[in-house]
């Protein structure tokens, strides 16, 4: 099949060898009696596999449901409903979740910019709502009779007013355009033979995410597959080394390969066969390959600045 592949095409694929393979070794949640096992992508839907999941034991819910389109979803079809009937949908399964978070735990949830309403909706009584962070999605076509919907949002809530952000750990590495000095020294920033840059404080406002495509190697051929950049970012923000971060619509796997690479642990559920078996190659990709494209040297940098990362000897 690679040979088909042009040669900066570096999408994951599996070879009919590899299926037949991961097919053979896939974790089905049926064959589960007592609980989620860690670290193990579940083939399974998220109604069953709550029930398997141990109370208080989650520091981190990521979330990335089918948003309230019409659209095909592994052989699914889910079709647009009203906001009435989609929240409802989303309660259904969000409220048997909810008992597996620990006290501590920090909840993220993806959404176009319709559904987040419903999203919104759907917690508020739930959670703590603490912000909603946007994040510039370049990716995709444009509209001829409307703007290009370039942005999709992330409710962050909590479970309770004590949890964890490790602000320092999601710091973004920006280039100086205008350096201030004081008494003839770097203010606030630091100075280089390769440029100036500064650690700034994240803001809910994100552009320094690129959404996987051909030429990157943690690409899929997933119709939704989240950037390991962007879950690095909430991973590293709301857990520490060791925490359990759960993922019950897994998809390609992104939030699984970003905790095992972040040291984290994982619980990873997924309904697509053909997924499960295309997010263990990628887990078995990164037993040698740790990098995340975006992430060096313990900080974020902006979009396109791989050049600069390698010249200051942080990649």
């Amino acid at each position: 099949m690679d040979k088909h592949k042009a040669p900066q095409n570096r999408t994951i694929i599996l070879t009919e060898e590899e299926k037949e393979h991961y097919l053979n070794n896939i974790a089905h949640l049926s064959q589960l009696k007592k609980r989620i096992p860690l670290n193990t992508i579940i083939q399974g839907d998220v109604f069953e596999a709550a029930k398997l999941i141990p109370k208080k034991s989650v520091d981190l819910l990521f979330l990335d449901p089918p948003y309230n389109l019409s659209k095909q979803f592994h052989g699914n079809n889910f079709i647009k409903t009203s906001e009435e009937k989609y929240i409802k949908w989303f309660q259904s399964w969000f409220d048997l979740l909810l008992p597996s978070l620990k006290e501590t735990a920090s909840v993220y949830i993806c959404c176009d910019w319709q559904t987040s309403v419903s999203v919104y909706e759907a917690i508020k009584e739930k959670l703590i709502i603490r912000n909603r962070i946007t994040w510039e999605r370049e990716k995709g076509r444009g509209a001829k009779t409307n703007f290009k919907n370039s942005h999709e949002d992330i409710w962050f809530a909590t479970k309770s007013k004590k949890y964890k952000f490790n602000i320092d750990a999601v710091k973004l590495k920006r280039k100086v355009i205008a350096p201030y000095r004081e008494n003839g020294q770097p203010k606030d920033w630091e100075e280089s033979g390769n440029g100036n840059f500064r650690l700034t404080h994240p803001g809910n406002l994100w552009t320094d995410i690129s959404i996987p495509f051909w030429s990157m190697p943690e690409n899929t051929d997933h119709p939704t597959q989240k950037p390991e950049k962007l879950l690095a970012k909430l991973i590293l923000a709301s857990t520490d080394n060791g925490d359990t971060v759960l993922d019950p619509f897994a998809g390609s796997g992104t939030t699984a390969v970003v905790s095992k690479k972040l040291d984290r642990n994982f619980i990873a559920v997924e309904l697509s066969e053909k997924y499960v078996c295309l997010a263990n190659k990628r887990l078995d990709i990164a037993e040698r390959d740790k990098d995340i494209q975006g992430y060096s040297g313990g900080v974020f940098w902006e979009r396109n600045t791989l050049s600069l990362q390698k010249r200051t000897g942080t990649k």
